[in-house]
């Protein structure tokens, strides 16, 4: 039986950005807490709507960028293939959090900003960070935050790890929250100090993600077909 063939790497469409660039320099921020609102899902699911519509209408979606933006970003005439969840606090329902909606967007190519931060911009986001691997886009009212990211980038991961985590394990999202009101109404410099002050934290309750998830994993009938007497490793 003849192996599957090898997906084919995808070569950037230029050089990734080398240093971090803060459009409109550090913004002073006090964070403070709202209890759950299910207006943040339906806020999300809005956003999520303009951000595929905004995508659809790169020039690599063709004359109507039709489907679900499952196409390939390097064949012309196919919309650019993107996945869109729903992260951070607003998207744990029961969790306290500031009232931004996080969204992340994973991207074919970070380097094709035509095909998606451009696009983003004509619909009215705004562009906030430009780093290696990693923009940021958010609405001019700062209360949606877009977070694009390459299909396969760790932090894609670790974002809706801890998403689900936080949405399945009442003690860790309880020690969350309380973690968060530990540092309400403080002066941050930045809304990146503010994440950074939260890290250990998170960096535990992702772990015991990883555990639960690396446990279940093992636990689970293994899925794969048993090896074809004519294959050869």
């Amino acid at each position: 039986m003849p192996d599957a063939p090898t997906p084919r790497p995808r070569t950037p469409r230029r050089p990734d950005v080398t240093a971090l660039e803060l459009v409109g320099g550090p913004e002073r921020v006090t964070v403070t807490l709202h209890e759950p609102d299910e207006a943040w899902a339906a806020t999300y699911l809005e956003h999520r709507a303009r951000i595929l519509d905004a995508v659809r209408a790169s020039p690599a979606a063709g004359s109507d960028g039709g489907g679900d933006g499952d196409g390939d970003g390097e064949n012309r005439g196919t919309a650019p293939s993107v996945e869109v969840e729903h992260i951070g606090s607003t998207s744990v329902p029961g969790l306290a959090a500031k009232p931004i909606v996080d969204v992340v967007v994973a991207v074919d190519d970070i380097t094709a900003e035509e095909d998606h931060v451009e696009r983003l911009i004509a619909a009215g986001y705004e562009l906030r960070v430009r780093e290696p691997g990693h923009r940021l886009v958010r609405t001019p009212e700062r209360d949606v935050h877009v977070h694009l990211y390459e299909r396969g980038h760790p932090a894609v991961d670790d974002y809706l790890l801890l998403r689900d985590r936080l949405r399945s394990d009442d003690a860790d999202r309880a020690l969350y929250e309380s973690t968060k009101r530990e540092l309400l109404d403080r002066d941050w410099s930045d809304m990146n100090d503010y994440a950074d002050a939260k890290t250990a934290v998170v960096e535990a309750i992702k772990a015991r993600a990883r555990e639960a998830r690396e446990a279940q994993e093992a636990r689970a009938p293994s899925s794969a077909p048993a090896p074809h007497p004519g294959d050869v490793d």
